[in-house]
C-alpha cells in the first residue's frame, strides 16, 4: 500500500472520480457544441450553403416512397464536411409533392425566398419542369407526373412560399372502343 493511503477504502470515492469524469465530458460537449454553432453561423451566411434532405411517404400500393432534395446528392456528402461535397451547386432541388386525383395531378413545391415572377415553368405531357434564377436562390427540378396530362391546361399560384401547378389528366378510353354507325 503506497504510503499516505488509509488503509480503508472510501465507498465515496468511486462517485466522486465519476462525477469528476461528467464534469469534463459535459464541459468537452458544451465546448464542442458552441464551436459547432461557430460553424453554421458561417456556413449560413455562405451563399453556398449545402442543402440535403428527403422525404418519406407510404404511397398508394403501401409502399414508401423516398424524395430528395437540396443541391447535393447524398453519395457525394462527406460527413465531416458537408461543405465540401464534391457535387455541391448554387442550384437547389425543391422539396415536391405530386398528388393524383380522379380528373388531375396537383404538384405542390415549396420555393421560400422568391418573387413570383421569377419561377418558370414548362409542362409537357410527363413531366413539369420549374426553374428559378435568382441571384440570391436558384431552384431546378424536373417532376416526373404519374399519368399523362394535358400541357396547354395548366393552373399555377404562387402564395408564402408555396408553388401549386394544377394539370387536368388525359383521360384514356376504357379500352371497348365506341360505336360507329354506318349512314
Amino acid at each position: 500500500m503506497p504510503p499516505g493511503k488509509p488503509m480503508y477504502l472510501d465507498p465515496f470515492d468511486e462517485f466522486v472520480r465519476m462525477r469528476q469524469e461528467m464534469e469534463r465530458m459535459m464541459n468537452e460537449m458544451v465546448r464542442q457544441s458552441i464551436m459547432d454553432a461557430k460553424n453554421l453561423e458561417k456556413m449560413a451566411a455562405d451563399p453556398k450553403t449545402c442543402v440535403y434532405g428527403f422525404s418519406i411517404r407510404v404511397g398508394p400500393d403501401g409502399k414508401p416512397v423516398v424524395r430528395e432534395f437540396g443541391n447535393i446528392k447524398p453519395n457525394s456528402v462527406n460527413p465531416a464536411n458537408p461543405a465540401q461535397s464534391s457535387l455541391a451547386s448554387d442550384e437547389r432541388e425543391p422539396l415536391v409533392d405530386v398528388i393524383p386525383t380522379e380528373n388531375e395531378v396537383v404538384v405542390i413545391a415549396e420555393i421560400p425566398g422568391v418573387e413570383k415572377h421569377e419561377i418558370k415553368l414548362n409542362s409537357t405531357t410527363e413531366s413539369l419542369t420549374i426553374s428559378v434564377n435568382n441571384p440570391q436562390r436558384r431552384y431546378h427540378r424536373v417532376v416526373s407526373l404519374p399519368c399523362e396530362v394535358d400541357p396547354t391546361g395548366v393552373v399555377a399560384s404562387y402564395k408564402n412560399g408555396v408553388l401549386e401547378v394544377t394539370h387536368k389528366r388525359v383521360l384514356k378510353s376504357d379500352g371497348n372502343g365506341h360505336e360507329i354507325h354506318v349512314k
